[in-house]
C-alpha cells in the first residue's frame, strides 16, 4: 500500500467519517418538526464528508482509476454539494423571516406542506439542475487527484459563470439579505415573538435562536467565501473562449490523473483544494455544535440508549412516585 503524501492524512479521513455520522444524528427530529432547510443542509454535508471519506482513503498515495462510475457520480455530487450547501442555508434564512415576519401566529399543516414544496425546489431542485446544465461546460470525464480524489471539471469559459460558478454567490447574496430582514423584523416584532413561537409546535425558543446563530454565521462566511472560491480556483486560469460544443467537449472520455507532485506546486490550486473539501466538515461540526447538545437532541439521545440496552436485557429504573406533600419552596 502506497503511503499517502497528504500532511492531513490520517486526519481529514477521520474528521470526515465524524463529520458525516455528526451531520446526520439531528435528522429524524429535524424531520419530525419539517424543517426541510436544516434537513437538506445535513444530507447535503453529510454526503460531502461520506464522499471526501472515502476518497481519500482510496486515492490516497495514488493516481489510478479502479472505480470510473463511482467518480462520475461522485465528481457530480461535489458539485451540487457546493450550491446545495448555500441553498439549504437560503431556506434557513428564508423560513426564519417567514417566521418573524408573518401577520398570523397560527402556522397550518398547508402553510407547512408550501415551505416544504419551496425549500426542497430551492434546497434540491436548483442543485439537481445547475449538476445536469454543467454538462455544457464540463471539459471531460473528471480528473482524479493523488491524496484528493475524483473531482469534478469546469471548462473556463464564461457560460461557465452563468451556468456554475455564479449560484453560490446568488444563493448567499439572497440569504444574507434575508438574514438582515430577520434580525430587522424580530427587533420590530419583539413582544410578538412568545406568542409566535407557542403557538409553532415544531419550533421551541433555543432552536429558533439556534437557527438564527446558524443565519448569522451564514451571513459572515457564505457570500465572502463563494466570492473567494471563485477568485482562488481560477487565479492563473485564463478565461478561455466559447467555441463551440464540440471544441468544448473534444475528447471529452478524457480522466486527466494528476499527482500531488503536481497540483501542490501551485499555491492557488491546493488552497481552492483543501477549502473545498475541509468546507463541508467544517459545517458538519458546526451543525452539531449548534443543534447536537439541544434538549430535544439529548432526549432523542436518551431514547436510543435504553434501547439499546433492551436488547441486552437492562432498562431504566422506574420513576419515583412523588409524595403527596407539595413543597413550597
Amino acid at each position: 500500500m502506497r503511503t499517502s503524501s497528504d500532511p492531513t492524512f490520517p486526519l481529514f479521513p477521520t474528521f470526515a467519517f465524524l463529520g458525516f455520522v455528526l451531520s446526520l444524528i439531528p435528522l429524524p427530529w429535524h424531520i419530525q418538526a419539517w424543517n426541510s432547510g436544516t434537513c437538506a443542509f445535513m444530507i447535503w454535508t453529510g454526503t460531502a464528508c461520506l464522499i471526501g471519506f472515502v476518497n481519500s482513503l482510496v486515492w490516497a498515495g495514488n493516481v489510478d482509476n479502479p472505480a470510473p462510475v463511482w467518480c462520475d457520480i461522485s465528481s457530480k455530487i461535489i458539485l451540487g454539494v457546493s450550491v446545495g450547501i448555500p441553498a439549504a442555508t437560503l431556506c434557513i434564512s428564508r423560513r426564519l423571516y417567514y417566521l418573524t415576519a408573518c401577520n398570523t401566529v397560527s402556522i397550518t399543516r398547508e402553510d407547512k406542506r408550501r415551505m416544504v414544496l419551496i425549500d426542497l425546489c430551492i434546497a434540491v431542485g436548483m442543485p439537481a439542475i445547475i449538476m445536469i446544465l454543467h454538462y455544457i461546460v464540463q471539459g471531460h470525464r473528471f480528473d482524479i487527484l493523488e491524496d484528493i480524489g475524483c473531482y469534478p471539471v469546469v471548462y473556463n469559459t464564461l457560460p461557465a459563470y452563468f451556468l456554475y460558478f455564479m449560484w453560490p454567490v446568488v444563493f448567499g447574496a439572497i440569504s444574507f439579505v434575508f438574514s438582515a430582514m430577520t434580525l430587522r423584523s424580530f427587533w420590530i416584532r419583539r413582544v410578538q415573538f412568545n406568542q409566535l413561537i407557542t403557538s409553532n409546535s415544531s419550533m421551541s425558543i433555543s432552536r429558533y435562536l439556534r437557527l438564527v446563530l446558524l443565519a448569522l454565521i451564514d451571513m459572515m462566511c457564505t457570500l465572502p467565501l463563494g466570492i473567494y472560491s471563485i477568485y482562488i480556483g481560477n487565479k492563473g486560469v485564463g478565461l478561455a473562449p466559447w467555441i463551440s460544443w464540440e471544441d468544448t467537449h473534444f475528447n471529452f472520455s478524457r480522466v486527466a490523473l494528476v499527482p500531488a507532485l503536481i497540483w501542490r506546486s501551485d499555491p492557488s490550486f491546493q488552497t481552492s483544494m483543501e477549502l473545498s473539501r475541509w468546507l463541508p466538515v467544517v459545517c458538519a461540526f458546526l451543525f452539531f455544535a449548534l443543534f447536537g447538545f439541544a434538549a430535544e437532541a439529548k432526549k432523542h439521545y436518551k431514547l436510543a440508549f435504553w434501547a439499546v440496552m433492551k436488547v441486552f436485557g437492562i432498562r431504566p429504573a422506574p420513576a419515583k412516585q412523588s409524595s403527596g406533600l407539595k413543597s413550597y419552596r
